[in-house]
């Protein structure tokens, strides 16, 4: 396999799935003898959830690890090998676990840049694919992933796995049906401490990486590594990861986009933020971080009659800030009601005419009304793997929670997020230019207050505005059907990205 052409791969994996989806494919799992055979790409820390998950039904077995670090490849074949008596084949090149005709079903925890690739080289070759948030690196990946799901009628789920959540389902439910009246705004929240990774530098590679297949869609930079940690490190450096916005945010702008029910892409977007605050954090005022994703990020999404906010922070959650999220988010000691006034806030804020609702956490949600009384809880949990192999034998798209295009729409919305705050990374305003910029954007927020909170949260982590001033990004028009940008070309660009050879993406009309 890794003597063949990619366009020699393609072309024949193109045959091999027409031939296979002439007619309905029947899984081999439904033979009470067979199983459905794995592979999974990527056996870092998410890809060990993965492996789990296929370990834990019976219906699976895992015949490949695929992996570029042959290190942690070899230690995860071991201890599946410990658990299901086969030793899986280790490879570094995904194209050869596709070309396997026994391989069903792939899933990949993949480095995001790979991720959307991944899932359309294993549909080409037949396979059911299971992709991990955010499904794609940037938009255009997305539209290529619906339509190579599409073209090859294959299962194509995606990551969010709340979608699969006993506590989502019923809550989302309860918002279509009124739960908290008339329902136009959501906020997502991704208050995470994330410290700094070290100063831009020139690192080594790890001498077990194969850094070529690392790398795969990626160009080159020279250095080529600037991250002190080569693994998990790339989310915060935009070539490989999508930041906090594009790694927390998918999951939280999947909910939101759900409760809203929200089929469709924004009309307009607006970011501002910064890497922010490294400086205090290590003591140093000329400190230039590795990454350069926003680690303090507000971004703002029109839909016309609805409307949605995101709001990153990864420097520490302190109380000063946020009396009424601090109530969303509180709970309950000794019978009393007590404010969360510290720690991080992942989730999700509902606000209806009648109250408003707070996912808390996957398997968690609160309803209160306009007083901050309960009016219902939602709790359970979820397996999200069991659900895509349900699909995998049903053959039917509509028994997927999260079908591709879902994950492609909620990670679109972080996508428009970072293009809004790349192109005015260097446009450094002061809080006074801000608010007044932010006055004239339309919203269904409190423009000026969201922004207040934020300053106060920078300041209360010691940072100096005035030597690192916020990065305003602009207010950008989007066509959502055609997915560009009209009034900007400079943004329509940062809807694809450059490729490399021979790890391109192909657009929507070529997979």
């Amino acid at each position: 396999m890794s003597k063949l052409t990619r366009r020699t791969f393609v072309h024949s994996s193109v045959a091999a799935a027409a031939a296979i989806t002439a007619g309905p494919l029947v899984s081999r799992a439904q033979s009470p003898n067979e199983k459905l055979a794995v592979a999974v790409v990527g056996a870092g820390g998410r890809g060990g959830s993965h492996i789990g998950a296929w370990l834990g039904d019976k219906r699976t077995e895992i015949l490949y690890i695929v992996d570029v670090d042959e290190a942690k490849g070899n230690a995860r074949c071991s201890a599946i090998e410990k658990q299901q008596g086969k030793r899986p084949v280790l490879v570094k090149d995904m194209r050869q676990a596709f070309d396997d005709d026994s391989v069903d079903v792939i899933s990949t925890a993949t480095p995001n840049h790979w991720h959307a690739l991944c899932g359309i080289w294993a549909m080409q070759a037949g396979k059911d694919a299971y992709v991990e948030k955010p499904v794609c690196h940037n938009i255009a990946e997305g539209s290529a992933l619906i339509a190579a799901a599409r073209k090859y009628k294959k299962m194509c789920q995606v990551g969010t796995q709340s979608r699969s959540s006993g506590a989502m389902i019923p809550a989302m439910k309860f918002l279509r049906d009124g739960g908290i009246g008339d329902l136009k705004f959501a906020r997502g929240l991704c208050y995470k401490r994330r410290k700094a990774i070290g100063p831009l530098g020139d690192y080594e590679i790890p001498q077990t990486v194969d850094y070529n297949f690392w790398s795969g869609p990626a160009r080159y930079t020279d250095p080529k590594v600037t991250r002190g940690r080569f693994h998990y490190d790339w989310h915060w450096q935009r070539l490989y990861g999508n930041g906090d916005l594009g790694n927390q945010g998918p999951h939280q702008t999947d909910v939101a986009r759900w409760g809203l029910g929200i089929d469709t892409h924004p009309n307009s977007v607006i970011s501002y933020g910064g890497r922010l605050g490294y400086q205090a954090e290590k003591k140093d005022a000329n400190y230039v971080d590795a990454g350069d994703t926003a680690n303090t990020e507000v971004s703002i999404y029109d839909y016309g009659d609805k409307c949605i906010v995101f709001e990153t922070r990864g420097l520490e959650i302190k109380p000063s800030a946020d009396y009424e999220l601090n109530k969303l988010f509180g709970g309950w000691k000794d019978d009393k009601f007590v404010p969360s006034t510290s720690g991080n806030k992942i989730g999700v804020v509902f606000y209806g005419s009648e109250g408003y609702l707070v996912q808390k956490s996957y398997g968690h949600c609160i309803a209160y009304d306009k007083e901050m009384n309960v009016m219902k809880e939602f709790k359970g949990g979820e397996n999200h793997f069991r659900n895509f192999l349900d699909a995998c034998v049903s053959r039917n798209v509509e028994d997927l929670n999260a079908d591709v295009r879902e994950g492609h729409l909620s990670a679109a919305i972080s996508h428009l997020g970072n293009i809004s705050y790349y192109l005015g990374e260097n446009n450094h305003v002061s809080v006074e230019e801000a608010r007044e910029t932010l006055s004239g954007v339309k919203s269904l927020d409190d423009n000026a207050k969201t922004l207040g909170r934020t300053v106060q949260h920078l300041v209360d982590n010691g940072v100096d505005l005035k030597k690192h001033p916020l990065s305003m990004g602009p207010y950008l028009k989007f066509d959502p059907e055609k997915e560009v940008f009209p009034e900007s070309s400079a943004a329509t660009a940062l809807v694809s990205r450059e490729y490399r050879e021979p790890f391109v993406c192909p657009t929507a009309d070529k997979v």
